[in-house]
């Protein structure tokens, strides 16, 4: 069984359903940041995050949703953008000899120094809320090295080259979080979509297997390892359980009033308004008639955290945010 920490001590102490969206991007439209500055300084990362935080009085604090940044401290080339969150282009790794020769980087290289130094600022907010740090999964990264469609094939073909592969990213992840942690993090969302695209024993193998790594290098009885995966299904949810998380996030494709019906009371799930089709496309009525839908299926089970699917774009509407936690809290 999963130990407790911070987040599920929490949750069992709230008076009332906690809602913690994974939202850092749409408070640039408070701040006047564009996305490129919010992924490149932590001052405007910092900024964008405590206006939010301000204006909803969240129960925590997050660094930016960034899947780049540690494919980048590989030597993987990114886009970046005023507007969008930036991208992987391109394949680093090719081959098997590749991945076993590929250099380990450090936590800090590159834009990684970017959301450790904003989980830092983020420490010192008053009130001291809990402050959550942002990366990506083993598997996840390890796609974004050889290719996502890549990396689905040689699951299967060439195992071999994905474990290889694995073996360095999960090396670079565990120091990284420790590296949050030292920062003054009390915990880690680690986001692993690729792996929603994989078979169960799959998701077992590939993911699972070592993200249990990084879970047992963490535990200390405060810090929480939140894994994320937006495209899991309720077929995937015992593979994703094997990770060993006490908090799991989930996106739209996931049932969470089974899944929370199939988990352990003391495993506390997190989810999963989609958050382009809730918090963009919808109207603030829609939003609240969501919500209370969502909320109406989960009602009976208190080891649940009110969330988005996954991180918010920077064109989230304000207004449907301020419709999320408005609803949240009736």
């Amino acid at each position: 069984m999963p130990q407790p920490n911070c987040l599920t001590r929490l949750v069992a102490a709230a008076q009332a359903r906690l809602a913690v969206p994974i939202a850092v991007y749409p408070g640039i439209s408070l701040t006047g940041a564009t996305v490129r500055d919010v992924v490149t300084d932590p001052a405007a990362q910092t900024a964008a995050q405590l206006a939010l935080h301000e204006r909803y009085r969240t129960p925590a604090v997050l660094t930016a949703m960034d899947l780049s940044a540690e494919a980048e401290a590989f030597g993987c080339e990114i886009r970046l953008s005023e507007t969008e969150v930036p991208t992987v282009t391109g394949r680093l790794v090719t081959s098997l000899e590749q991945a076993k020769s590929l250099h380990v980087p450090q936590p800090g290289d590159r834009r990684t120094a970017v959301y450790l130094e904003t989980a830092r600022r983020l420490r010192q907010l008053p009130g001291r809320p809990l402050v959550l740090g942002g990366c990506i999964g083993p598997f996840s990264l390890a796609a974004r090295l050889v290719g996502v469609s890549e990396a689905m094939e040689l699951t299967l073909t060439e195992p071999e080259t994905v474990h290889a592969l694995l073996e360095k990213t999960t090396a670079f992840l565990t120091a990284y979080a420790e590296a949050f942690r030292a920062a003054g993090a009390d915990g880690l969302i680690m986001a692993e979509p690729a792996a929603g695209l994989l078979s169960p024993p799959s998701v077992a193998a590939f993911s699972s297997a070592y993200i249990r790594h990084i879970v047992q290098a963490l535990e200390d009885g405060h810090f929480a390892l939140v894994l994320h995966n937006c495209g899991a299904r309720l077929v995937q949810l015992p593979a994703v359980l094997e990770a060993g998380t006490s908090v799991v996030h989930f996106g739209a494709p996931m049932d969470l009033a089974a899944a929370l019906v199939r988990v352990d009371p003391a495993i506390v799930l997190c989810g999963n308004l989609d958050p382009t089709a809730t918090f963009v496309r919808s109207s603030p009525e829609e939003v609240r008639v969501r919500v209370g839908q969502l909320l109406d299926a989960v009602q009976p089970h208190r080891n649940f955290v009110l969330s988005s699917g996954c991180d918010l774009p920077p064109d989230a509407s304000l207004a449907n945010l301020d419709a999320f936690y408005a609803a949240s809290r009736m």
